[in-house]
């Protein structure tokens, strides 16, 4: 199997002896390097090893390229290796056999480097279909930074590897290190070569990746690996241009070319053949063939700057081309429209009904001037402009206008925040910000109240969808009841014990007080999809309280605090009267006497008299 920079492990059983030999790509580029390392090499015949390498790394990646569905397969992880050398290197070092120890740790650096470079080879190639160019060259740092940390990690014993390498092996084992270590330092400098050419072809590299996409890379590989095109690659290099590149823009401005001279021929024969707008067929294409032939220009424009920025769009480049599309756009629309008015006129013109021809003349101007309003701002959002800004930096007429139009809007957006929040409806009693009462209308702009004493209330929406707002009647059960009696002090505890007993009874019998046991309809309300208290949503109390809750000045004071089944004001005031009758019963019945202020005024002290 094919693979880039990684080692295919055959055997794994002769750890202790010779190694599995790596993949066969890797064993040539460790070879290179010990015939480059030869000091008796020449000028010459070490520069073309040089280039050899350069050639086998151009080739590698362009196999890859080629079948990137196989790179998963193509990789490897050696945890198989990695695992085997660990439990050999443990089995060494229990039988205190240093060397061997030594011997099998530098075998697995190699392939913990192998593994690490794999890796980082995966996430370059995987980075690649990132949409930009700058995204793809800050991935790739990122995925090289942090592969050569792990690396260099590795690298720890260097200088201890130097040292082995100057002395002499005496024995098998020591041979077999010596080797590990060169294989070791050789696949560094592997590595380092690798990160060397991705580096330096890094544009190269995005750009085959966008042919391989495009299914045009074997036919870019066959013309840029030409021999007579070598010298006028060379030239056109160092204007960042190829003649893949040079081959592409032509081929794109012919199509353009082509697209330009039948596009309009063929909606002519379309539009004509509808008997409908037959009429208006002509007189748009003759208006509109100018503006879409320069659109088809700018198109071709942007695409030949995208061939030669290697399939990557830059962000100003692409801001001013969308302003361009959205102004010949807005042209051929405003083109359109006009040439659809003229025909509309002259036969309103030859009808002789002048009244219909300003009527429609009128309506003309003002769908020109929104067309022409909306481009224009369509084309400051593309162009990155702040519209707001832009709006209010109009004068203080454009500002005057502005800030009408936005009162309006945020009135219009109120409104609709109201009825989709239904905080309140119409005919709720609700209070805010002081005003009380109920809702009478909830308009575009307003939501009138009525105040309890007949006043009318006219609160702008867009004030009202910011304020608190208490609605009193988004309630199905409860509505409290709360008071304080004050007994008098010379009151007996057995006998307020007994009186706060009958009390409890009285309420938790009573028709009209919620209690724990009063069932309540949801039928017709709409379950909350919203995890919250059904009681709560729903509007229901069923507290029920009476104690012995302080000791006043004047009084002992019983609280009591329960909610009425009903939530209507008249019935409420109803069921609290009763509840005072038989309250006042009970404490009669209990002996017991209603307290009130008391003031103690101390008498003046006689004086002698002389």
């Amino acid at each position: 199997m094919m693979t880039l920079f990684i080692v295919l492990v055959v055997s794994m059983g002769a750890y202790g002896a010779e190694r599995a030999p790596y993949h066969p790509w890797i064993e040539k580029q460790i070879a290179l390097i010990k015939k480059s390392n030869d000091a008796n090499l020449s000028d010459e015949a070490l520069t073309k090893l040089v280039h050899e390498r350069e050639k086998e790394y151009a080739q590698a990646v362009n196999t890859i390229l080629l079948n990137r569905d196989k790179l998963e397969s193509y990789l490897q992880n050696y945890d198989n290796e990695i695992f085997t050398l660990q439990k050999i290197i443990e089995i060494n070092r229990r039988r205190g056999n240093r060397l061997a120890v030594l011997r099998d740790e530098v075998k697995l650096r190699a392939y913990k480097l192998l593994k690490i470079q794999n890796g980082m080879v995966r996430r370059i190639f995987q980075a690649l279909d990132s949409p930009k160019i700058e995204t793809f060259e800050e991935k790739m740092h990122q995925i090289i930074a942090q592969s050569q940390a792990k690396i260099n990690a590795l690298d720890d014993q260097h200088e201890t590897y130097r040292k082995l390498l100057e002395q002499k092996p005496k024995n098998r084992i020591e041979k077999e290190l010596h080797k590990n270590i060169v294989e070791f330092f050789a696949l560094k400098e592997i590595n380092l070569d690798i990160l060397r050419y991705f580096t330096d072809n890094m544009k190269k590299l995005y750009r085959l990746n966008q042919y391989t996409r495009f299914k045009l890379l074997r036919p870019a590989l066959y013309i840029d690996n030409h021999v007579q095109l070598h010298a006028l690659n060379t030239f056109l290099k160092q204007y960042g241009l190829s003649s893949v590149k040079v081959l592409l823009i032509i081929l794109v401005s012919l199509v353009i070319l082509f697209i330009r001279k039948v596009l309009l021929e063929l909606m002519e024969r379309f539009l004509l053949r509808f008997r409908s707008i037959g009429r208006y067929a002509q007189e748009v294409l003759d208006d509109v063939r100018q503006p879409i032939s320069l659109l088809l220009v700018v198109i071709n424009l942007e695409l030949i700057l995208y061939i030669y920025h290697d399939f990557s769009s830059y962000g100003v480049t692409g801001r001013i081309f969308n302003v361009l599309y959205v102004f010949f756009l807005t042209f051929i629309i405003f083109r359109t429209l006009n040439s659809i008015a003229r025909v509309k006129l002259e036969n309103i013109d030859t009808s002789k009904r002048k009244i219909k021809s300003e009527l429609f003349n009128l309506t003309v101007k003002i769908i020109n001037f929104v067309v022409i309003i909306i481009g224009i701002l369509v084309a400051l959002h593309f162009a990155g402009v702040n519209l707001t800004a832009v709006l209010s930096g109009l004068g203080i007429g454009g500002f005057a206008v502005a800030l009408a139009a936005r009162e309006s809007l945020s009135n219009f957006f109120g409104t609709l925040s109201i009825l989709m929040s239904e905080v309140f409806s119409q005919g709720d009693w609700i209070a805010v910000d002081g005003k009380e009462g109920n809702v009478v209308e909830i308009g575009l702009r307003v939501t009138t109240i009525r105040t309890f004493d007949n006043a009318l209330i006219a609160i702008p929406n867009a004030t009202l969808a910011n304020k608190e707002v208490k609605n009193w009647s988004k309630r199905i059960i409860g509505r409290r009841i709360k008071m304080k009696i004050g007994v008098t002090y010379d009151s007996q505890p057995e006998n307020l014990q007994r009186a706060i007993e009958e009390i409890k009874e009285m309420l938790h019998g009573h028709s009209g007080i919620a209690t724990e046991k009063t069932m309540y309809q949801t039928q017709g309300r709409k379950k909350s999809p919203k995890l919250v208290s059904k009681e709560d949503e729903l509007g229901v109390k069923r507290t029920l309280m009476v104690h012995l809750d302080s000791f006043s000045d004047s009084s002992i004071d019983i609280l009591i605090y329960a909610f009425t089944r009903t939530t209507v004001w008249s019935e409420w005031l109803e069921v609290k009267e009763d509840i005072m009758y038989r309250i006042m019963e009970i404490l009669s019945r209990n002996q017991l006497s209603f307290a009130f202020p008391t003031v103690t005024i101390d008498a003046p002290q006689k004086q002698d008299m002389p």
